[in-house]
């Protein structure tokens, strides 16, 4: 019994050794992109660049800016995030992707890609992205209230009221994402009235 105990002890021992071995040469051999923004191409994305920026119906990633701790484990999303708190749309698309391709389970990177493309005005794409971002996460409070402000931007008014009813349902308590669409509704519908 003694002996089976010391033997799976230094099974497990060889085990974890050999699982941080494998983890820093993954880590060692991945290069850092030098230029993420050519992941996509700016044939795609509107000439003129700061149209995005007065576009009423948006709410504001400006807390990207902010480090967590969790973030900052992906070198490549902690720039994407940098990039959308710049309002570098397309860099922090590239940025994004390829931190997609280390997490793909991360609801929160599609859900970033899909604003930046909805900053730049490319719909269809921000729609699959979010759609994405909610299939990994379906209580995603930030991916249901970017879809909303997607669909005013599409003018499908009772599309986004949906996404305003799940996240009703979703926020216990007040939250912000409930109140960013709720006041972005409000200012759809006073700028359908004139």
């Amino acid at each position: 019994m003694l002996r089976s105990i010391a033997l799976a002890s230094l099974l497990g021992a060889a085990v974890a050794a050999v699982a941080a071995a494998a983890a820093a040469l993954l880590l060692a051999s991945t290069p850092a992109p030098r230029d993420p923004s050519a992941a996509v191409s700016s044939a795609t994305a509107p000439a003129a660049a700061g149209a995005a920026e007065a576009w009423p119906i948006c709410s504001t990633m400006g807390s990207m800016a902010a480090n967590t701790d969790w973030a900052e484990l992906d070198p490549d999303f902690a720039s994407g995030r940098r990039a959308l708190a710049a309002g570098d749309w397309n860099a922090a698309i590239g940025w994004l992707k390829l931190a997609a391709l280390r997490d793909p389970h991360n609801a929160d990177i599609p859900n970033h890609i899909g604003y930046a493309y909805r900053r730049l005005r490319q719909l269809e794409s921000a729609f699959a992205h979010y759609r994405q971002a909610l299939a990994l996460d379906p209580r995603h409070r930030s991916a249901h209230e970017h879809m909303g402000e997607a669909y005013l931007a599409a003018g499908d008014l009772g599309k986004a009221e949906e996404h305003l009813r799940v996240l009703q349902e979703l926020c216990l308590l007040p939250c912000v994402e409930y109140r960013d669409l709720q006041q972005a509704i409000a200012a759809y519908r006073k700028s359908a009235m004139r």
